[in-house]
C-alpha cells in the first residue's frame, strides 16, 4: 500500500470476468490537509494508484505502471461524501503485460475510468 491507512478493504467479490472491491477512504487520513483544508478532495493520482494495488492483490504480484490508453475522471471524490468506493475491474495479462479495465463508483454515480497496462516486475 503506497499511503499506509489511506484505505481498507470491506470485501471483494467476482461477477463473470468483473471483480469488485469494496473500500473505504480514511477521511482523516493526512493527505487531506493538504488537499485541500475545507474541502477534501481525493488524488486523481491516488484513485489510479488504488487501481494499480487492486490488480496487485489480484495478481498476487508487483507491478509497475507502463501506460495510460484512457483515464478519465468523472467526478470529485471527497472523503466526507464518498467514503466508500466500488472498484470494479477486468483484468487480462497478455506476454507479461497486465491490461486494467477499471471503473471506480461511488454512490452518486462514476468517479473514475481507466484503462491502463503494466508490467510485472520480478520479485
Amino acid at each position: 500500500m503506497l499511503l499506509k491507512d489511506f484505505y481498507s478493504v470491506l470485501g471483494t467479490k467476482q461477477e463473470g470476468k468483473k471483480n469488485i472491491t469494496q473500500i473505504e477512504i480514511n477521511k482523516k487520513h493526512a493527505i487531506y490537509s493538504g488537499h485541500f483544508p475545507g474541502r477534501p478532495v481525493t488524488p486523481g493520482v491516488i484513485l489510479m494508484q488504488l487501481f494499480k494495488e487492486e490488480v496487485e492483490r489480484n495478481c498476487g504480484c508487483t507491478l509497475e505502471f507502463k501506460k495510460g490508453s484512457n483515464i478519465k475522471f468523472m467526478a470529485v471524490v471527497d472523503p466526507n461524501k464518498d467514503a466508500v468506493l466500488n472498484l470494479e475491474s477486468e483484468i487480462e495479462e497478455t506476454n507479461g503485460e497486465i491490461k486494467l479495465k477499471g471503473i471506480a463508483r461511488n454512490l452518486e454515480g462514476i468517479s473514475l475510468k481507466i484503462n491502463s497496462f503494466y508490467k510485472k516486475l520480478e520479485s
